[in-house]
């Protein structure tokens, strides 16, 4: 199955995806990991990528397109791939949709783990890291036993510039504006299933696989 995964920062995507690859013994892509292996590989998609990155541009959404294309397009993907980053717009949904028709395929289902922007921002800002070892805690679901000394070797706790409680706030924004769009777009193709991802983790995972199996619709 072609599969794309979709939600906001925060909702638990990267940990389902481990799920998915296992359970389709599919490719899990993100498009992260796809311009890190192009730059570290030096392929022409990668310096062409690399050249709009050094000048502090955004990498246009035909190039991200022409990567992910190049990527699906190996052996491990023939009989299917998770996207999960991409696409993360609009424009990015419609550059995808028509790349995938000159193939004959299309997205088979669009999996939304839908969690509240409240529940989102306590879960974003109540991460915290330990400088010196990089364990990592949470305010609420993992708490350290002292604040702001980490259990493991009584080293100081920070919060990442992405933890901050402003800049969730600000990512969440991005999201709420520029992806949250694909929603309508991809319920319109009637691949979209909606799953609250505001439950245990097993029973996201569970609720995900039987999305799979469902008729569309």
């Amino acid at each position: 199955m072609r599969i794309i995964l979709l939600g906001a920062p925060g909702a638990g995507k990267g940990t389902q995806a481990a799920t998915l690859h296992e359970h389709l013994n599919a490719p899990h892509i993100a498009t992260g990991d796809l311009f890190r292996a192009a730059l570290s590989a030096g392929t022409p998609l990668g310096l062409e990528a690399k050249g709009y990155m050094d000048r502090g541009e955004l990498v246009p959404d035909d190039v991200t397109v022409r990567m992910l294309l190049e990527r699906i397009s190996q052996p491990d993907a023939s009989g299917g791939y998770i996207l999960d980053g991409f696409p993360r717009s609009l424009a990015q949904a419609h550059a995808l949709d028509e790349a995938l028709r000159a193939r004959n395929e299309t997205i088979d289902r669009v999996l939304l783990v839908d969690v509240s922007e409240e529940e989102l921002v306590r879960r974003l800002s109540g991460r915290w890291i330990c400088r010196a070892c990089q364990t990592p805690y949470h305010a609420i679901s993992n708490p350290p036993r002292a604040e702001g000394v980490c259990d493991a070797d009584g080293g100081e706790l920070y919060q990442r510039d992405d933890d901050t409680l402003e800049t969730v706030r600000n990512r969440l924004g991005v999201y709420r504006d520029q992806t949250a769009p694909l929603i309508d777009h991809y319920t319109e193709q009637r691949v979209l299933a909606r799953i609250n991802g505001e439950q245990e983790i097993d029973s996201v995972r569970a609720d995900l696989l039987a999305a799979l199996t469902q008729s569309h619709g």
